[in-house]
């Protein structure tokens, strides 16, 4: 892999979660007068047809084993992930959530070691790496606060960890097929939307446009549409194809973060010392987990 790809890799994973890691604030503002399965359709309809705009082309020559793992990645990455986390949000704190969600990339390690072929070797940083920036991780969430634990909501946010999991995994096999990224993307878009259909029938929800007449609405919905939905599921993907499932994932400790920093800017909200250091720690994390010693060579160690 040339260096510039793998630089390609790391700003596409970079650019996602810095948008990933503010869609807090807009969810926040829309779960006013949303309810949370309102707004995880309205934002992957919204991208849905970004991606069909940008991209209009029909993915053709595609097999059922290829269109069993778009509705796979469309069923975990789009329906059940989010699902599982605005429902775990009912029944636990925030910071477990938080905390929990983000052990992704080691169910991720594990997936890809026990699934995937490709030479992705896990080496000692990697759960060095881990292991810090979970530290940190629970610095930043719990902040002095006691953790809580809620055996339903806790598990069920493992449950969103796993399949997110999955997710990473499906697509990365989904990169060697070698379609267009933003066909792939739109194609596991449109499964996971119609995964959600049921589940708009089960709930209470309404369509109820005129809301998006409030512009502070709108524009909201269009961040998470366009940007947190149809740009970051490509530069996902993206970092994904080039760098890999395991190492895109740890990017992922950098969410709770950026969280932190988005706070201190636009909610004016202090970085206490003890957030201070788990920021420091999970960067360090990320930093020991991406380091080149992370994965076995054809040398050694």
């Amino acid at each position: 892999m040339t260096e510039s790809k793998n630089s390609m890799g790391h700003l596409a994973a970079l650019v996602t979660i810095l948008i990933w890691g503010t869609t807090f604030i807009s969810t926040k503002i829309l779960l006013v007068d949303f309810q949370p399965i309102e707004i995880l359709f309205f934002r992957f309809l919204m991208g849905f047809l970004a991606l069909l705009i940008v991209c209009p082309r029909r993915m053709k020559g595609t097999t059922g084993r290829q269109e069993a793992l778009f509705a796979s990645a469309g069923l975990c990455g789009i329906c059940l992930y989010y699902l599982l986390e605005n429902i775990a949000l009912t029944y636990t704190m925030a910071s477990n959530v938080g905390v929990i969600i983000s052990i992704a990339p080691f169910f991720t390690a594990i997936f890809t070691h026990v699934f995937m072929k490709e030479d992705e070797k896990l080496g000692a940083n990697f759960f060095v790496g881990f292991a810090v920036a979970m530290i940190g991780i629970c610095l930043i969430s719990f902040n002095g606060s006691k953790m809580q634990l809620n055996p339903i909501g806790d598990l069920l946010a493992v449950g969103a960890a796993v399949v997110w999991a999955c997710y990473s995994v499906l697509t990365r096999k989904i990169s060697e097929f070698g379609y267009n990224t933003i066909q792939t993307t739109r194609r596991v878009f449109a499964y996971g939307i119609l995964f959600m259909i049921p589940v708009l029938f089960w709930s209470d929800f309404r369509l109820g446009l005129e809301r998006f007449t409030k512009p502070l609405y709108l524009f909201n919905i269009i961040y998470l549409g366009l940007g947190a939905s149809a740009l970051c599921f490509v530069t996902w993907n993206v970092a994904v194809k080039i760098l890999g499932a395991v190492k895109t994932s740890i990017y992922i400790y950098l969410v709770p973060v950026i969280t932190v920093a988005t706070s201190a800017l636009i909610l004016h909200e202090k970085i206490t010392v003890m957030s201070g250091v788990g920021t420091i720690l999970a960067l360090l994390g990320l930093f020991l987990s991406e380091h080149k010693c992370m994965y076995y060579s054809e040398e050694g160690f």
